[in-house]
């Protein structure tokens, strides 16, 4: 890739981790030197989270994550999910929920969160730029969990790790099982030329002219090339 990209691009790992300049570990990333914070997120069948999307389409519901495995904690879900480690410093889900009641004291904006999906091995989606506006926890088998409250920004424009500012937008995130179901019926390649590379999900009929997100029928896949050339013209 060029180094940028927009929502609904389709992205490798490899690609993913040039873009934001590290190599990603772990699903939540607060203020990386060169991008940012970042969550990564995955709503497939076998989750390791309860990851959402409201009926809307524009605030994603974001899990918090567990403790890591060890001996001393052998089954992570069996636990509440730690704000805090063992020696008493924050977990990323402290750093983040420290970011919520900040901006809810009113001493900070809302912490801009980009947010990548996986939706098959290798392969990811950007989703976008999102705010995080509010935290709540939730009972979930017996235990503790965060849930992070993020809201869909304009996602438009392309990636660019340094810039954070993003105005407002009414997008809509495309759901996992649309995305799913039309990666398999366009068999991960372009529907207009075939192309394998530089992908992205392309609604049919706009959504600003009236056109579902949720709707597979309006979902394609194209290349770059043919997605610029397609932009907002209903073909």
């Amino acid at each position: 890739m060029s180094g940028a990209f927009s929502q609904g691009d389709v992205i490798s790992y490899m690609e993913m981790c040039t873009a934001v300049g590290t190599s990603l570990q772990r699903g939540m990333n607060y203020r990386l030197p060169n991008a940012g914070s970042v969550f990564l997120m995955s709503r497939r069948p076998g989750a390791p989270y309860g990851d959402q999307v409201d009926e809307a389409g524009t605030t994603l519901i974001y899990e918090g994550h567990d403790h890591p495995k060890s001996d001393a904690t052998p089954i992570p879900k069996n636990l509440d999910q730690p704000e805090k480690t063992s020696k008493g410093t924050l977990t990323q889900n402290g750093i983040f929920l420290e970011a919520v009641r900040r901006h809810k004291k009113g001493q900070d904006p809302a912490e801009k969160v980009r947010v990548f999906e996986k939706i098959k091995d290798g392969i990811w989606v950007y989703n976008g730029v999102f705010e995080l506006f509010d935290t709540r926890t939730e009972k979930s088998g017996g235990r503790t969990v965060f849930k992070f409250l993020l809201r869909l920004l304009q996602a438009d424009e392309p990636y660019a790790a340094p810039s954070l500012a993003y105005p407002t937008d009414e997008d809509r995130i495309i759901p996992s099982s649309v995305k799913l179901a039309v990666w398999k019926r366009d068999q991960g390649m372009c529907r207009t030329c075939g192309a394998k590379s530089r992908l992205h999900f392309d609604h049919i009929i706009p959504f600003s002219k009236g056109g579902s997100s949720k709707d597979e029928s309006n979902i394609q896949i194209l290349c770059g090339r043919h997605n610029l050339q397609k932009r907002d013209r209903i073909e």
